[in-house]
């Protein structure tokens, strides 16, 4: 699949409903993924060794609770940086990007955009007309606001003056989908995005949030502390 003349692959792990995506310059063959998945890293690898691309950013768009990451062992095996945004306080990171900052790989620039109210450190990741934008804006949904310094006031504020603020052409690429749906933009969020689509205040969507009643998800316990680690889980 290709996208503007960028090498792209969205990967899917069932367990967690997590999506990994692979993007790549054609001419340099230099490449980012973003929210790798620890059990899928030899899946990732082969993706990456087949289509030779020189791995140069292993992205991360928070410190997820459901899965461990899979950044350290890319790390390993690749060379490549981690990196995550500033306000995540993970200081296993190669690199704590700024709000608005830009990393190169190849011709193209991915910029970092600080998205925070799923967590403290939300950041979503935009190239060309892609926004990757992890648990902050889902397919018809968003990530919830109840641990991790969530907060649904802040969120709302990052949907509605960052990521509404985007064309409605930008395709909008989730960290989860739970129902086999794939990618949305953000013409389609705002219009029908159940929770703050269709001009939403933020006290109806602080209502919605705040009445949610989720359980806590089921690897919490040994994700949080692997992820403010990388996905290092041990010292071998």
């Amino acid at each position: 699949m290709v996208n503007n003349n960028i090498i792209f692959r969205q990967m899917f792990d069932s367990e967690s409903s997590t999506f990994t995506y692979i993007l790549a310059d054609p001419l340099s063959q230099e490449g980012v993924v973003i929210d790798p998945v620890l059990e899928k890293v030899e899946r990732d690898l082969k993706i990456i060794n087949e289509l030779n691309i020189k791995l140069k950013y292993i992205l991360e768009t928070h410190v997820h609770a459901d899965h461990i990451t899979g950044a350290y062992e890319l790390k390993q095996k690749t060379g490549a940086q981690i990196a995550l945004g500033a306000s995540a306080q993970v200081s296993c990171a190669d690199i704590n990007l700024l709000d608005g900052e830009e990393l190169s790989f190849g011709a193209f620039k991915i910029k970092a955009l600080f998205t925070p109210g799923h967590t403290e450190g939300c950041t979503t990741y935009i190239v060309n007309n892609m926004a990757f934008t992890g648990d902050t804006l889902l397919i018809r949904g968003n990530g919830r606001t109840d641990f991790q310094g969530g907060s649904a006031e802040t969120l709302y504020k990052s949907i509605t003056e960052k990521l509404f603020t985007l064309p409605d052409e930008t395709l909008i690429y989730p960290a989860h989908n739970y129902v086999g749906l794939h990618q949305t933009s953000v013409g389609e969020e705002k219009a029908h995005n159940p929770r703050i689509g269709n001009g939403k205040s933020c006290s109806e969507f602080v209502d919605i949030m705040n009445n949610l009643k989720l359980a806590h998800p089921k690897k919490i316990a040994e994700s949080l502390p692997a992820n403010k680690n990388c996905g290092r889980i041990s010292d071998k």
